[in-house]
């Protein structure tokens, strides 16, 4: 999220970042300060995402392996027990994984726009596609939580920052690249599955935000469609 100055105006920002499919790395936040012996309601579905013994039952291996999990994606507590905020953000990794190389499948993004950046927020995926031509991604995004949606619809991009600071949050927003009252693409420093989402901007990895940045212009459309799950 952030500010924008243009013009002598004010353009409010809100946060947002994207990272590549295959790899969106969280920052490490404190371990807890014990290990659940508890079984969740989820356990043989993380187990079998983890690559553990599917047994329905809590180890102390299950619950070093959820944890590392956990701390990895910015998921708290952090303290290995297999709950829905887990659980989700792994069946959304599943779902993701399943797109392959064909994100707009359905047909739901423009394809007579020419250069054209898409976002499905029930997948939390972008892409970037000329015609009904893939030119990068998809993506793993991260997009705006819940009471700070992602706003959906036709847009365009109009303002880009390469060093943009948002001077409300008082947070780095690098590669901006302004769309829709303030919400932007922009890389954050966060893994791309960290709950609960952004302030309403796509929040991408450093990687793939210079990507975007190299790949688009003032003036390219944007379109925005779908739900992100807890919204």
């Amino acid at each position: 999220m952030g500010d924008i100055r243009r013009r002598g105006a004010l353009v409010l920002g809100v946060t947002g970042l994207v990272a590549p499919l295959t790899l969106a790395l969280g920052s490490t936040p404190a371990q807890a300060a014990s290990c659940t012996t508890q079984a969740g309601p989820y356990q043989k579905q993380v187990e079998k995402f983890l690559g553990r013994p599917v047994d329905g039952k809590q180890s102390a291996a299950d619950c070093k392996a959820i944890r590392a999990f956990q701390t990895k994606h910015g998921i708290t507590p952090n303290i290995g027990y297999a709950g829905s905020v887990t659980w989700g953000v792994m069946d959304l990794m599943n779902k993701q994984k399943a797109v392959g190389n064909k994100p707009n499948a359905a047909g739901k993004c423009p394809t007579n726009k020419g250069r054209i950046a898409c976002v499905n927020l029930t997948l939390q995926i972008s892409w970037i596609q000329d015609g009904s031509r893939l030119v990068y991604g998809p993506v793993p995004v991260r997009t705006g939580r819940n009471g700070y949606e992602t706003r959906t619809g036709l847009k365009k991009i109009y303002w880009r920052d390469i060093d943009h600071v948002s001077n409300i949050y008082n947070v780095p927003m690098p590669y901006s690249q302004f769309f829709d009252g303030g919400q932007a693409f922009h890389s954050v420093n966060l893994s791309m599955w960290n709950p609960p989402g952004s302030h309403g901007c796509v929040n991408m990895t450093p990687a793939t935000a210079k990507k975007y940045w190299s790949l688009l212009k003032n003036g390219d459309d944007v379109f925005v469609y779908g739900r992100k799950p807890g919204t």
